[in-house]
């Protein structure tokens, strides 16, 4: 899967905050966990003057700087595989039994696959062999996901979950009974970061477990995604690693509690605006592999690039590249420059496509995904005590 457009399973339990429900994801006192990843192919609102929005952030901010790493520092062997996911290594059970997950900020449940699933999807991943682990405790409860690429069904259960040095004893994850669209994906499940509110399952996130019983100094998480090799990416959790960045992080409140989603202004093409011409709203999204969009705007994009289609992709002629101008995000009144060289992308066979795609989603307003083709460019901060995201140069 990757989360190319959000899950769609909660859109009419949530009618008074529709498509926003709907996009819809540690080391102990005073250290920062890291979690290498594996590189497999109504604020806005109330405070809308700058200063005083500014200085609203000043007065709550962390003091990021003074997080350090001490104690626990974990390192795991990274793949890449196309540049499209981002995957790390968790265990359930005791004994701890191992899944390779995405971690996912447009949804907030934690599943894997079950010993009861027969769909295609479930014989090609790991799957979770409850009857042996000690510590494992079945529900009646059922749920169901929605995401861009693809759905799952299944059942609530409970077990002690590891994420590097981090345990949740007694966590409710999601166990998948079948699975569409899943069998080619590199990971075995979702492991999701966003709020719970939007939760399908109903299951607090482990993150907010995490939180609520001490585990993490500081209620952030971060992600690094490396570019053009296979080491180097993390998620990081309680703080914030400086060496992963340049520069200030610049802060960006969420449009309303519960969701990653921002405020953005425009976006730029040639020193012309090309979309968000009147302001619009992005989900920040590391399960997302692309920069997805209304198709109109999409295909107006497609062809100021100059690309042309072949099949469900976009392709450039890879030596024009170099002459492709960058194309400009502005959130919150500052320019993100994304260049030609990082939205556009290799396939297998070494042809040049372009990392914007069309979602299918009918919504009130102008939406944007911005995923893992803008987040390799910039190093993100999840502050779930502030309710923002914070961006900055990745180095």
């Amino acid at each position: 899967m990757l989360r190319t457009q959000p899950s769609l399973s909660t859109w009419s339990q949530e009618r008074s905050m529709k498509w926003l429900v709907v996009l819809g994801l540690v080391a102990f006192s005073e250290c920062i966990v890291k979690i290498p990843l594996r590189r497999v192919n109504t604020m806005r609102k109330i405070l809308s003057e700058k200063n005083m929005l500014n200085n609203f952030l000043k007065e709550r901010a962390y003091r990021l700087s003074q997080i350090s790493f001490r104690g626990s520092n974990l390192t795991h062997p990274l793949r890449n595989i196309r540049d499209l996911v981002y995957v790390g290594r968790i265990t359930i059970g005791t004994p701890p039994q191992e899944f390779q997950v995405v971690f996912d900020t447009g949804s907030s449940d934690l599943w894997v696959p079950s010993d009861f699933c027969t769909s295609p999807a479930c014989s090609t991943h790991v799957r979770f062999r409850h009857l042996q682990s000690s510590t494992f405790r079945p529900t009646n409860k059922t749920f169901r996901i929605t995401y861009g690429s693809g759905r799952m069904k299944g059942v609530v259960a409970h077990d002690t979950v590891r994420i590097g040095d981090l345990v949740s004893t007694d966590q409710p994850f999601g166990l998948s009974t079948a699975e569409y669209g899943f069998k080619d994906m590199p990971f075995d499940g979702v492991l999701g970061l966003n709020y719970p509110n939007i939760s399908s399952s109903g299951a607090i996130p482990i993150f907010d477990k995490l939180k609520n019983q001490g585990a993490i100094s500081e209620p952030v998480f971060a992600f690094y995604f490396s570019k053009d090799k296979r080491e180097g990416s993390v998620v990081m959790f309680g703080g914030v690693d400086h060496r992963y960045y340049k520069g200030e992080l610049k802060w960006v409140p969420l449009i309303q509690a519960g969701g990653w989603i921002v405020h953005m202004d425009r976006i730029s093409f040639e020193r012309k605006v090309i979309a968000c011409s009147g302001g619009c709203e992005a989900l920040v999204d590391t399960g997302a592999p692309l920069i997805d969009g209304p198709k109109p705007l999409v295909d107006n994009i497609q062809k100021l690039i100059g690309a042309t289609p072949r099949g469900s992709k976009y392709y450039v002629s890879c030596s024009a590249v170099s002459t492709l101008p960058s194309i400009i995000f502005t959130i919150n009144s500052i320019n993100y420059r994304l260049p030609a060289r990082a939205y556009i992308l290799k396939d297998s066979r070494g042809h040049c496509y372009t990392a914007f795609k069309e979602h299918r989603l009918s919504l009130p307003k102008e939406f944007w995904i911005l995923g893992d083709v803008f987040l390799r460019r910039y190093f993100s901060v999840f502050d779930r005590g502030n309710d923002r995201i914070g961006l900055a140069r990745a180095v």
